[in-house]
């Protein structure tokens, strides 16, 4: 990749849960206290910023919400200048606190950070000082290559501003996160962070109060009730920031996930009565908060709002609205201005979009089944399905893509199999082999004809590789995720009455809201043949080694040697001889697509002289993150004679108990004039036995 990088880094917004997170670390001193914990999410407005390597230094330029250019101010990279402009405090002791922790970790030399835009307001309880501390986690991450999990970006960007005055808590960086809401617990040194589901859009509206509050004496104030309380209202601020948040955070939760978007307004006002009533005892020079107070009880925002509360610390800086509509965020705005003269910044956290496109590559060769592939290409080798039917490999996958509720699949082909492709899933079979047909079969033949419906073709010219063979869809994919599936596979999951392997990924990706890739467990012998993943247990809670499924994944290669996987490429809890490898399915997003063109462009070839869908999964894992899901099933593989004789056989031995009906329905299917023996009663159980493939 090119040696400058983009970064976008957003402010966040604490939903819920605010002060949790360091009232929670003082279980450290007293594990009477319960657990803090925050629904925090990301603004749709930020720092954007051009990264690259310097020799010697940090040097970074910044421009402020006005416009305003400050810098270039130029630190050595040596321990004690870093250490040095940390403590001093101000707006770059914040940059020097994260890369004198960074430079404490790995041997680096320098970047160069030019925050040429910024779209957040600064000082306004957005944590624009933790969006800087993650910026410059994320610049040398991204300059060095390395390696890191968003978790490990947000923990040295939490050490780094430690090192500064500034006392902040967890919950700030976790504009680490981008816009996806994350449910944060605080438990001591522990933190766990558990990305939430959106089910219906949430408007939120955010107001400058134009008043001032005292940051540091509201802070002072309610720290004072930790870790002991000396008196009842002390107790008081304990059980506000322990079991009553807990318990408020706990149904927000449920409410957001739920798509309760009214619940989750009742939500915030009932915080705000409890942060009140139990707060402001104790600092009621700050938290009485008039001017907070006349703006949330606004009669005239009645109508267009579910609820509101107070932002960041508390007092009289920012207020949150969660609004009614889209239109009545613009309504609360305008209301506000009129009436107050204040300014209003909008949020909105959408759910995830949903995935209605998928992908095929169907464009390869098939050397591994030479010379019957110059008949036939793999995608369309036969299988017998546990319908009992014999379909063309590719079927299969549409047709468990389609009971996915992907709504459209784009088979990339190469152009002269577009007639093979078309006659299978658009043209009627002729009326005289219509009529041969049995009812079934011609049922068969009609639903097939509507399947085909969901179905197009995109020409692949020349065939430079699995990632140039997405990019080739990129037009007819539009800029909506999109499940990707290998043509020459074929995916079977372990319960039959499970969800299928494609709603496993599916399911994940509507989790997390980020790229998302199929993994399966492999032998050491394997790992060269695909490509491989690794990085930290998402799902860590779980203390089985079968039972962890997610993974942030830290790194992907491809085809790597099995000295080199060893070496990086081992998962924690996983033996020595296993690895994760691609399972065969993703959910992209359109960021693989600018990652693909920059591979292109620069012909930057990779393992065999093509482009690698995996180099850019490398790109889209530094610039947005990407989750892996270990799939509950069976990755068959359709490349060689042997693979293809194990899918067969595979797929007859796992159709499990009941289903002799279906395999029976074979001859209904095919009828005699197919010229097959009738399988009925013991003759059905002779040929079974006899021929299993």
């Amino acid at each position: 990749m090119d040696d400058t990088y983009e970064i976008f880094v957003p402010g966040r917004v604490c939903l819920f849960g605010e002060h949790s997170d360091w009232a929670g670390s003082f279980r450290r001193f007293n594990s009477a206290l319960e657990p803090g914990r925050t629904i925090v999410v990301g603004t749709n407005d930020g720092l954007f910023a051009r990264v690259r390597r310097h020799p010697s230094s940090l040097i970074m330029t910044t421009t402020t919400d006005k416009g305003e250019r400050i810098g270039p101010v130029e630190i050595p990279m040596n321990a004690k200048a870093l250490l040095s402009v940390a403590k001093e405090g101000g707006f770059w002791s914040y940059a020097a606190g994260v890369a004198y922790r960074i430079l404490t970790d790995y041997r680096v030399s320098g970047v160069v950070i030019d925050n040429y835009r910024t779209t957040l307001p600064l000082k306004k309880g957005l944590s624009s000082s933790a969006a800087v501390c993650v910026l410059v986690a994320q610049a040398f991450n991204h300059a060095f290559q390395l390696l890191f999990t968003t978790r490990a970006a947000m923990e040295y960007a939490y050490q780094g501003e430690l090192l500064t005055p500034s006392r902040c808590g967890r919950m700030d960086q976790a504009c680490a996160f981008g816009s996806r809401p994350v449910d944060m617990l605080y438990d001591g040194d522990f933190l766990d962070v558990k990305p939430l589901s959106v089910g219906r859009p949430l408007h939120l509206v955010l107001v400058d109060l134009n008043a001032k509050k005292d940051t540091v004496e509201i802070l002072a104030k309610l720290q004072a009730c930790f870790p002991f309380a000396k008196s009842e209202d002390e107790e008081h601020v304990q059980a506000l920031l322990g079991p009553i948040n807990q318990d408020i955070t706990r149904r927000a939760a449920e409410a957001i996930e739920g798509g309760d978007v009214a619940e989750v307004g009742r939500l915030m006002t009932e915080a705000q009565r409890h942060f009140d009533e139990y707060g402001g005892k104790v600092c009621p020079s700050q938290l009485t908060a008039p001017v907070l107070h006349s703006v949330l009880g606004h009669k005239p925002l009645e109508p267009h709002v579910y609820g509101g509360k107070g932002v960041g610390a508390g007092g009289d800086g920012t207020a949150q609205f969660l609004a009614r509509s889209a239109e009545d965020q613009k309504a609360v705005a305008a209301i506000i201005e009129r009436d107050f003269g204040m300014s209003s910044l909008f949020v909105t956290v959408e759910p995830s979009t949903p995935v209605r496109k998928a992908l095929i590559p169907a464009a390869g060769f098939g050397a591994g089944l030479f010379p019957a592939t110059k008949a036939c290409k793999p995608e369309l080798f036969p299988v017998l399905d546990s319908d009992g039917i014999a379909k063309p490999a590719i079927l299969l996958n549409v047709e468990q893509l389609v009971a996915a509720g992907i709504e459209e699949v784009v088979i990339v082909v190469q152009r002269e199999d577009v007639p093979t492709y078309t006659r299978l899933f658009q043209e009627r079979v002729t009326p005289a082999n219509y009529n041969r047909l049995t009812p079934a079969a011609r049922r068969y033949a009609d639903e097939l004809l509507e399947l085909g419906k969901r179905v197009r073709f995109i020409v692949q010219e020349r065939q430079e590789g699995l990632g140039h063979a997405v990019l080739c869809a990129k037009e007819a994919l539009g800029d909506g995720p999109f499940m990707l599936m290998l043509g020459d596979h074929l995916y079977r999951a372990g319960a039959a009455s499970g969800p299928s392997c494609t709603e496993q990924v599916v399911a994940e990706y509507k989790r997390s809201g980020s790229t998302t890739v199929g993994l399966k467990r492999s032998p050491a012998a394997d790992v060269s043949a695909f490509g491989c993943a690794t990085g930290a247990w998402l799902d860590h809670d779980d203390t089985s080694e079968a039972g962890r499924r997610l993974l942030a994944i830290s790194e992907m290669a491809e085809k790597p040697s099995l000295a080199y996987a060893r070496e990086k490429l081992l998962v924690p809890t996983l033996p020595d001889d296993e690895f994760l490898t691609a399972f065969g399915l993703y959910v992209l997003t359109p960021a693989v697509f600018s990652a693909l063109e920059h591979l292109v462009a620069h012909n930057l070839r990779g393992h065999g002289g093509e482009y690698q869908l995996t180099e850019a999964l490398e790109h889209v894992r530094r610039t947005e993150g990407l989750t892996g899901v270990v799939v509950d099933g069976k990755r068959y593989d359709l490349g060689t004679p042997e693979h293809y004789l194990e899918a067969i056989v595979g797929l007859h031995a796992g159709r499990g108990a009941g289903e002799s009906s279906r395999i029976a329905a074979v001859a209904d299917v095919a009828g005699p004039s197919a010229g097959s023996v009738p399988v009925s009663g013991s003759a059905s159980g002779a040929a079974a036995s006899a021929s299993p493939v």
